[in-house]
């Protein structure tokens, strides 16, 4: 029987209370999680953010959203061990619809769009 292997992203915040190297630390430990599981096919660091609403008193956190292509089990496994570790505030991991390595080509591309030059008005004539 053939594996079914699906695209998934997963955003997670890491609290930066014992300071932004610790919470690069569990970045890491958590995408290299990923990449021994997974074909990480994108990985987007934010860094720290303020966050829209205080999370266990804490106004920032350091924001990672990683795209990969895995069977579908890992994904609910990755959720539950980041839910466990206390370093990590929020996580969400969501199945997508399309093709995450064609998503990611497509991606610079659309960021490359050339705004034309404003133009100046007259100076009004008294």
């Amino acid at each position: 029987m053939e594996k079914i292997i699906n695209s998934y992203e997963s955003m997670f915040i890491v609290s930066l209370a014992n300071g932004e190297e610790a919470a690069k630390a569990t970045v890491n430990k958590f995408t290299g999680l990923i990449a021994a599981n997974a074909e990480v096919v994108q990985i987007d660091e934010w860094g720290k953010r303020r966050l829209a609403y205080p999370i266990e008193d804490m106004n920032e956190g350091y924001y990672t959203v990683v795209t990969f292509k895995s069977e579908g089990a890992f994904p609910a496994e990755l959720q539950r061990l980041m839910t466990i570790d206390e370093t990590v505030m929020r996580v969400m991991v969501i199945k997508l619809e399309y093709e995450a390595a064609a998503k990611a080509v497509e991606a610079p591309a659309a960021e490359a769009v050339t705004e034309e030059p404003a133009t100046e008005a007259p100076a009004d004539a008294e």
